[in-house]
C-alpha cells in the first residue's frame, strides 16, 4: 500500500529554501529588485506581504530568514496576542545580545487590533524587531497608519497556471521531500487541470496533489512503491474528486467558487434578485468569506449600475464595512440587502466601457503631452514658455466655456456616450 511516510503536508514538506527556487513575484524578488538587493546586503526593512491564498508570502518570508541567518519566530494574529509577543521581544533582545536579528512573522496582521498593532511600533521602530506582516486584506484599510509607515508594503500576486504547473512537477520529481518516489502517472493535461482548479493558489494544488496520489493508491491505483513500482495513476476524474473535498467547491456536484461568484454577478446584472439570493446563499452557507463576496458586490457597484445610481457604490462600501464589523452569520443579511439592491437598481456599463476605450487609447498613443493652455505654472520661466497661457478659468464663464482638454491626438474624443 502507499505510504508517504510524511507527518507534514506536502504543500509544507515542498516550501523552497532559496529565492532560485521561489516561483513567481519577479516584479518584487527578481534580478535587480530593491527587496532582492536588501536581503543580499542583510539590509532589511520591516514589511507587509498583501496578497492571495498560495501565493508564497509565509514561503518568502522562510526564505527571507534563512538567507539573512536571522532568528525567524512565528505566530498567527489569530491565535497570539501581547502575551506571545512580550515572549517574542524577550527573545528577539537575548539575539540581539549574541549578534543575530531577529524576524518576527505574523500571519493575517490584520486581524490584531488596534492596540495589538500599537505594541509592535517601538520594537519595530527600534529594530528589536523586523517585522514581516502577511494579509490577504488590503493593509491600507486593515493596517494601522502608524505601523503602516514603517513598513513597506510588497504586493504579491496570484500564481499564474504556468507556474501552478512547474511547482507539481517539482513536488512529483522531488524523491526527498515530494511524491518522486511514488513513481506517479498522470498526464500533461491533467496536470494542468490542476493547474487551472487551483486558481493560482499553490497551497491548494499540492494538497489536492496529494490527496489524489493517496486515494488513487488506496483505490488499487499501486501496490508498489519505489523505484521499480508501477505507480499510481492520477486521472482527471480523481483530480476533480479530491477537489470535491477543498473548499473551492461549493457542493457535491463540484462546482468551483469562482462560478458560484459569476452566476451572482450575472443574475445581479441580469435584475434577477430571486436568482442572485440563491447564489449569495450557496456561497454564505458554504462558508465563503463575507468580506470577498462584498468586494465583489463594490466592483459590481461601479461596473454594472455606474453612473445610473451613484448611491449603489455607497450601499456597497456600506455592506463591506458592516460585515467587518459583526461577521459571519449576523451579515449574512446585510449582504442580502446590497445583493437585492444591487440587483434591482438600472444599470449602466458606461463607465466600465469607457474607462476602457481611454485605457486603450493610453496603451496605444502613450505619454501624450498636455496641452500647454492647461499646464500649471508655478514659475516665471514657464510662464514665459507658454504654460497656462489663455487658459479659461471655469468659473468666470459660467461653466460654459469652450475649451480643449484632451491632448491634440485625442481632440474630441468622447468615451461616455450617454452622459
Amino acid at each position: 500500500m502507499l505510504s508517504l511516510n510524511k507527518t507534514s503536508p506536502l504543500a509544507d514538506r515542498m516550501r523552497p529554501e532559496i529565492l532560485e527556487d521561489f516561483l513567481g513575484q519577479d516584479e518584487i524578488v527578481g534580478k535587480g529588485k530593491m527587496l532582492r538587493q536588501a536581503i543580499a546586503g542583510d539590509s532589511l526593512p520591516s514589511m507587509i506581504f498583501w496578497g492571495p491564498p498560495g501565493s508564497g508570502k509565509t514561503t518568502l518570508a522562510h526564505i527571507i530568514a534563512r538567507e539573512t541567518k536571522a532568528k525567524f519566530l512565528q505566530f498567527s494574529a489569530v491565535t497570539s496576542g501581547l502575551r506571545d509577543l512580550k515572549e517574542v521581544i524577550k527573545q528577539a533582545r537575548t539575539n540581539a545580545v549574541e549578534d543575530k536579528k531577529t524576524i518576527l512573522f505574523i500571519d493575517e496582521i490584520h486581524r490584531w487590533n488596534k492596540a495589538q498593532q500599537d505594541a509592535l511600533l517601538p520594537h519595530v521602530e527600534r529594530g528589536t524587531i523586523i517585522l514581516i506582516g502577511a494579509t490577504t486584506e488590503n493593509p491600507s484599510f486593515e493596517v494601522r497608519g502608524a505601523l503602516l509607515s514603517r513598513c513597506r508594503v510588497f504586493v504579491l500576486k496570484q500564481l499564474g497556471a504556468e507556474q501552478i504547473v512547474k511547482i507539481i512537477k517539482r513536488a512529483l520529481r522531488d524523491e526527498e521531500r515530494g511524491l518522486g518516489k511514488l513513481n506517479i502517472k498522470i498526464d500533461e493535461a491533467v496536470i494542468r487541470l490542476l493547474a487551472q482548479m487551483s486558481n493560482g493558489d499553490a497551497r491548494v494544488a499540492l494538497n489536492v496533489l496529494e490527496y489524489a496520489a493517496i486515494s488513487s493508491a488506496g483505490r488499487g491505483g499501486s501496490e508498489v512503491v519505489g523505484e521499480a513500482g508501477a505507480g499510481a495513476m492520477i486521472t482527471a476524474e480523481t483530480i476533480k474528486e479530491a477537489f470535491q473535498k477543498s473548499y473551492l467547491f461549493y457542493d457535491k456536484d463540484g462546482e468551483e467558487h469562482y462560478n458560484i461568484i459569476s452566476a451572482l454577478h450575472k443574475a445581479m446584472r441580469g435584475s434577477d434578485a430571486d436568482a442572485a439570493l440563491y447564489w449569495l446563499a450557496r456561497m454564505v452557507e458554504a462558508g465563503e468569506d463575507p468580506l470577498y463576496i462584498a468586494r465583489r458586490l463594490v466592483r459590481f457597484a461601479s461596473e454594472d449600475i455606474g453612473l445610473a445610481n451613484s448611491r449603489a457604490l455607497e450601499q456597497a462600501v456600506a455592506a463591506y464595512q458592516a460585515c467587518h464589523f459583526i461577521g459571519l452569520p449576523e451579515c449574512n443579511v446585510i449582504l442580502a440587502q446590497a445583493v437585492v439592491y444591487m440587483s434591482k437598481c438600472q444599470k449602466s456599463n458606461d463607465l466600465y466601457t469607457a474607462y476602457n476605450q481611454a485605457a486603450a487609447d493610453v496603451r496605444e498613443y502613450g505619454n501624450l503631452p498636455v496641452p500647454l493652455h492647461i499646464r500649471n505654472a508655478p514659475t516665471k520661466l514657464m510662464k514665459d514658455l507658454g504654460y497656462g497661457k489663455d487658459y479659461k478659468y471655469s468659473p468666470d464663464h459660467d461653466y460654459k466655456e469652450k475649451q480643449e482638454y484632451l491632448p491634440e491626438k485625442l481632440r474630441g474624443r468622447k468615451y461616455l456616450k450617454n452622459f
